[in-house]
């Protein structure tokens, strides 16, 4: 009888273990099913959103629901093709950047409205030895001086004002020469390229860069790489 209180004891220190043990498992239960429910959410939008073609949101609530809840059902189903939603995300967002790249501007002037579009280099250069400075592409169409197409530099100058030559490349392709000429007028370091037709529709066409090879004054040539792939062509309506 003297071991009697032991066993007592015994068992309800086991009953208080089991009772525990148990509570345990019901919060983690609860828990695994409130973060299924949150899952299921983040698949419900990812859904929406691929349905609607918004890969940047798509890639956003997948990143998400993957990384939060990577051992969910809805992680299970979502993964498998992911990997193209998020390229697809990659790409919507690079294309939003370049589209921030360019500047547009309207301007009344006698006779209609002065368009234009300008974009800086990806980076700048050094053209006459000062330091590396901004160099920026111009597409203006004028209703009196019409169409053209421009460089314009913050230093230095062109070497083309008897007329020259440019080497023209989209995307890292192969070089196009494309007449160009510096005007003689001390209002600004411009020069322009004679088919600006043909350069917008590179600019337009391009899916990341094109590229610009200048004669300069202080000897030899330069290259100005443009961010274009984000050109908007309905801002200077009639030149595709």
């Amino acid at each position: 009888m003297k071991y009697l209180p032991w066993i007592a004891v015994c068992a309800l220190a086991l009953a208080g273990c089991t009772d525990r043990e148990a509570e345990r498992q019901a919060q983690a239960a609860a828990m695994a099913q409130a973060n299924e429910q949150k899952a299921a959410e983040l698949e419900k939008r990812y859904e929406q959103a691929v349905q609607s073609s918004n890969w940047d949101m798509a890639r956003a609530f997948g990143a998400d629901l993957l990384q939060t809840y990577p051992q969910s059902e809805a992680a299970k189903r979502v993964e498998p093709g992911y990997a193209q939603v998020k390229a697809k995300g990659d790409e919507a967002r690079n294309q939003r950047r370049l589209q921030a790249l360019w500047q547009y501007n309207q301007i009344a002037v006698k006779g209609g409205t002065q368009r234009s579009a300008m974009i800086d280099a990806k980076e700048r250069v050094d053209v006459d030895g000062s330091g590396a400075k901004n160099v920026q592409l111009v597409f203006r169409d004028h209703p009196q001086w019409k169409r053209h197409a421009y460089l314009v530099l913050r230093a230095g100058d062109f070497k083309c004002y008897s007329g020259c030559k440019v080497q023209v490349s989209m995307d890292g392709g192969k070089p196009k020469a494309m007449a160009a000429h510096r005007p003689d007028t001390d209002e600004a370091i411009a020069m322009f390229i004679d088919d600006q037709n043909a350069l917008f529709k590179l600019a337009k066409q391009s899916k990341a860069t094109l590229a610009i090879e200048f004669p300069v004054k202080a000897g030899g040539t330069r290259t100005a790489v443009f961010e274009t792939g984000g050109l908007d062509a309905t801002q200077l309506p009639g030149w595709e």
